[in-house]
C-alpha cells in the first residue's frame, strides 16, 4: 500500500465495529510509514498491543475497540505493574494510549481509556557514563591481533572510528549505522543525522574525527559513493546495531573498563563532559536531538553530583 493510499484510508475513518487486530495493524502501519518511528519502536509497540489484546481475550469477550473502557484499562494496569519494570510499563502504556488516540481520531471509539492514567513513578536512576579518563583509555585500546595485517589494520581503524564518532557527536547507535558519506559535510566537519521520528540535526564532530573518516574511506572503503555506508564490515556491508554493541564490549574489555558501559553510555558521556566544561544546556539539547529540555536536564544532575563529590573530597569543611 502506497503512502497516498494510507492517507486516503485515514480520511475515511475506521468503523466502530472494526476488529482489534485490524485497528492495531492500521496503527502500526501509521507509526512506521507516517510518523517514521524506528523499527525497534514499532516492534515494541506491536508487542505491547498484542500483550494487552491477549490479556483482554482471557478476561472478557470484547471484540471491538469502542467496547474497551476505563475499568478495563485500570484492571490491566493493576496486573501489569506486578509483572513489568516501571520503565517498561510506561513504554507499554504509551503504546496503548497512542493506539486509542489513533482510533479516536478516526472515529473507531469515543474516548481514550488509557489517557491520564496514574502510573507508578520512575526510580530516579542517573545514567552511567565514562569519566574523561576512561573515555581516553577507550580511545587508546590495544590493537586487535590478526595473522593478516590488513584485516587487523581494518578492524582497529574501523572500531576506533566507531568510538570516536559516537563520543565526538553524541550519536545513538541507530544513527551511526545509518550514516552515509552524503551525510558528512567535509567543509565544516559536521554530520547531518536523522534521529527519532525522522528528525534531522546537524552535529559537529571536529576536524580530527573528520580526518579519521576521510582516512578510513580512502584506505578501507569498498564503496565511497554518496549513498554508501560509512561504518562497514570486512565484506563492505553496513554493520548492524548489534554488531556495534559487540565491538564496543570487546574494546571495553581490552581497556579494562566495565562491559556494562553500552554504546549509549558514550552518548551520556558526550553530554556530561560538555556540561562539565561549561556548555549551555540548550546547546547540548540541540546536539543530542532532544525534543524536550527536560530530557536533557538529567545530565545537569550528573554534573551537580560530580561537583558535590569534588567539594566533599577537597573542601576542608565539607
Amino acid at each position: 500500500m502506497g503512502e497516498t493510499e494510507i492517507n486516503r484510508d485515514e480520511s475515511k475513518g475506521i468503523p466502530e465495529n472494526s476488529g482489534l487486530p485490524d485497528i492495531a495493524e492500521k496503527y502500526l502501519l501509521y507509526i512506521s510509514k507516517e510518523r517514521r518511528l524506528s523499527s525497534y519502536t514499532s516492534r515494541n509497540y506491536s508487542h505491547s498491543i498484542s500483550t494487552f489484546f491477549k490479556w483482554l481475550s482471557q478476561s472478557s469477550k470484547i471484540q471491538t475497540i469502542h467496547e474497551i473502557n476505563r475499568v478495563d484499562a485500570r484492571s490491566y494496569l493493576i496486573e501489569a505493574q506486578h509483572k513489568l519494570a516501571r520503565t517498561t510499563l510506561r513504554n507499554h502504556f504509551s503504546a496503548l494510549k497512542g493506539l486509542f488516540h489513533f482510533a479516536m481520531k478516526r472515529g473507531a471509539c469515543k474516548s481514550n481509556p488509557f489517557a491520564n492514567l496514574t502510573l507508578p513513578k520512575l526510580n530516579k536512576n542517573l545514567p552511567k557514563f565514562l569519566s574523561e579518563k576512561q573515555a581516553e583509555s577507550l580511545l587508546q585500546t590495544p590493537s586487535t591481533k590478526s595473522k593478516d595485517s590488513k584485516i587487523a589494520d581494518f578492524l582497529n581503524t574501523r572500531d576506533l572510528l566507531i568510538i570516536k564518532i559516537l563520543y565526538a557527536g553524541g550519536l545513538r547507535v541507530s544513527e551511526l549505522v545509518s550514516l552515509n558519506y552524503e551525510n558528512v559535510d567535509f567543509n565544516h566537519a559536521t554530520l547531518r543525522v536523522r534521529g527519532k521520528g525522522g528528525k534531522e540535526r546537524i552535529t559537529p564532530i571536529g576536524n580530527k574525527v573528520l580526518q579519521d573518516i576521510i582516512d578510513f574511506r580512502d584506505l578501507h572503503s569498498i564503496d565511497s559513493s554518496h549513498h554508501a555506508a560509512i561504518i562497514i564490515g570486512q565484506s563492505g556491508k553496513r554493520l548492524t546495531t548489534r554488531s556495534i554493541q559487540l565491538i564496543l564490549k570487546k574494546r571495553l574489555r581490552q581497556a579494562n573498563l566495565p562491559e556494562d558501559l553500552s554504546p549509549h553510555k558514550l552518548r551520556h558521556s558526550f553530554a556530561t563532559h560538555l556540561l562539565d566544561r561549561g556548555a549551555d544546556l540548550r546547546a547540548v539539547q540541540d546536539l543530542l536531538g532532544h525534543s524536550s529540555l527536560s530530557t536533557t536536564q538529567i545530565y545537569t544532575h550528573l554534573s551537580v553530583a560530580k561537583l558535590k563529590q569534588t567539594h566533599k573530597s577537597a573542601h576542608p569543611r565539607s
